[in-house]
């Protein structure tokens, strides 16, 4: 009773040729499932963001409630 000797010669590429494919398969699948479901929807939430976004508004807000150091709020 001994057990079988393992077969070693073509043992990785033998491996390889079936796992290979499947890992470039589902890191394609997973790339795509991020960029759906998090990356768009963050441009997209950024893109609404910018859309109503008043720079001089902020700013006149910054400045007024005294963040500033070179720039005086309108009260002084």
């Amino acid at each position: 009773m001994s057990l079988p000797k393992p077969v070693m010669r073509g043992l990785l590429a033998k491996r390889l040729r079936f796992h290979l494919p499947i890992a470039f398969t589902l890191s394609l699948i997973v790339a795509a499932a991020f960029k759906f479901t998090v990356t768009e929807p963050r441009k997209q939430a950024y893109a609404d963001f910018y859309k109503q976004y008043d720079a001089m508004k902020e700013f006149n807000a910054m400045r007024e409630a005294g963040i500033f150091e070179s720039v005086r709020p309108s009260g002084e």
